[in-house]
């Protein structure tokens, strides 16, 4: 028996039996069980196929607070990180504990989780791997507990699917590091307290070769955060300004200009949790049946041709990605294999658009009010954020055809020149 840091006991010599009885009594005694899921019946609940959350700051910041007394309940009853090391408040369990955690906790009703998706799917697991001592210590407890949140700091405007292209730099200042730059579309940013940045730590090194990655500080005063209203309407994303952030060097994540080998821990992990996604069907293929049902087009054959193939590849997707993540929860790594994933799912919500649009046709554009058309819009509007956000689809097939496919790499300058040579819209790489 294991007493961790908050004084929880943590079993390490339990069946999988012994641990469903241990998780049902819990959730029994802290959440009410979710009524039994009925079939989905057209116009009857939630009007809201778009693929991203865009509530108000204060609504947001209600749901961020019931999340983390969440999570910190489920981490102080020896459920916070199942898989984890026990120095942390992890249980060291197998895999196979952490789905039956999983599976049981669908059945009830919880506040919203998805804050943490990036600092647990993402960050976590980069400082887990690279960070010092001291700051796996310090932070992985809280992020596991939802003490606090973090985001992920990579893209720039002129360095989004090149991202070894950035130009934040941080510049040593004793065993300070004194960052200046700007990144953007950074999700949950305007609610994260620390961030994984990545910057360029000498120039005069291919642009793969000098980038070094830091843990920050979101709320210091020398990081501004600024919301980006999106075309749907909402702002899920922010850019953030680095204004002289001075960071010490025991904030460093891995070696000092091996920060891509850092960064691709990240993407690799981003590719894995957005591509294990599934179909992007905006509520479920469903929905989408029970439009064309509403719509009386069961007897239009393209209809019908175009919604049973779009089901074929939703289905082969959802296995695709379930075999790569049952072999990451066995214990293996995210690899490449994943940016086919990724694309797959871009794809089929391209699709899923096209569908809509044909069978919504003007109701997809005037809100009228009825049910289960206009609300599509969002979805539509949504859909090419997804064909950049963890990778554009043309990055991605480049890594498909390179790792994947063993395809010889094509030939650039920018990878064998020092970054500060290399012309960047007019300027030099400085």
């Amino acid at each position: 028996m294991f007493s961790g840091p908050l004084g929880a006991a943590i079993v390490a010599d339990i069946t999988l039996e012994q641990f469903t009885a241990e998780v049902t009594a819990f959730l029994d005694a802290n959440a009410p069980r979710k009524a039994e899921q009925q079939a989905f019946v057209w116009g009857e609940g939630p009007d809201s196929p778009g693929l991203f959350r865009e509530p108000d700051r204060a609504e947001e910041a209600g749901q961020i607070a019931e999340a983390k007394a969440w999570r910190a309940k489920r981490y102080d009853a020896g459920f916070g990180w199942i898989t984890g090391p026990m120095r942390y408040g992890g249980r060291e369990l197998p895999h196979a504990f952490e789905r039956r955690y999983n599976e049981l906790e669908a059945r009830y009703d919880i506040p919203l989780q998805s804050f943490f998706g990036i600092g647990l799917g993402m960050v976590a697991p980069t400082i887990n791997d690279h960070a010092q001592p001291a700051v796996k210590d310090d932070v992985l407890p809280k992020l596991w507990r939802g003490d606090i949140i973090a985001c992920q700091l990579f893209s720039e405007p002129v360095a989004g699917s090149d991202l070894a292209g950035l130009q934040t730099r941080a510049e040593r200042d004793g065993d300070e590091w004194v960052i200046s730059g700007q990144k953007v579309w950074t999700s949950g940013a305007h609610y994260s307290d620390i961030g994984e940045v990545v910057c360029r730590t000498d120039p005069t090194l291919p642009k793969h070769k000098g980038l070094t990655c830091f843990v920050v500080d979101m709320h210091d005063p020398n990081i501004e955060v600024r919301p980006l209203r999106q075309m749907t309407g909402g702002a899920e994303f922010n850019e953030v300004f680095f204004n002289e952030y001075r960071v010490h060097d025991d904030k460093r994540l891995g070696e000092i200009n091996d920060g891509w080998r850092v960064a691709l821990t990240t993407l690799m992990n981003e590719r894995a949790s957005i591509g294990a996604g599934g179909g992007g069907g905006g509520g479920g293929f469903a929905r989408l049946q029970e439009m064309v049902r509403h719509f009386d087009l069961e007897g239009d054959a393209v209809v019908r041709q175009e919604l049973m193939q779009l089901f074929v590849e939703l289905k082969v997707l959802g296995y695709t990605s379930q075999r790569a993540m049952d072999r990451i929860k066995a214990g293996g790594l995210p690899g490449p294999e994943l940016s086919i994933a990724k694309l797959a799912l871009t794809e089929n919500m391209r699709k899923t658009s096209a569908f809509v649009s044909r069978v919504l046709g003007p109701r997809l554009i005037a809100d009228t009010g009825e049910w289960g058309t206009y609300s599509w819009s969002a979805y539509v509007l949504g859909m090419p954020a997804m064909a950049i956000a963890g990778g554009s689809d043309e990055t991605l097939r480049n890594i498909v055809g390179e790792r994947v496919l063993g395809l010889p790499k094509e030939p650039g300058v920018d990878t064998v020149s020092a970054f500060k040579d290399i012309p960047r819209n007019g300027i030099m790489g400085r």
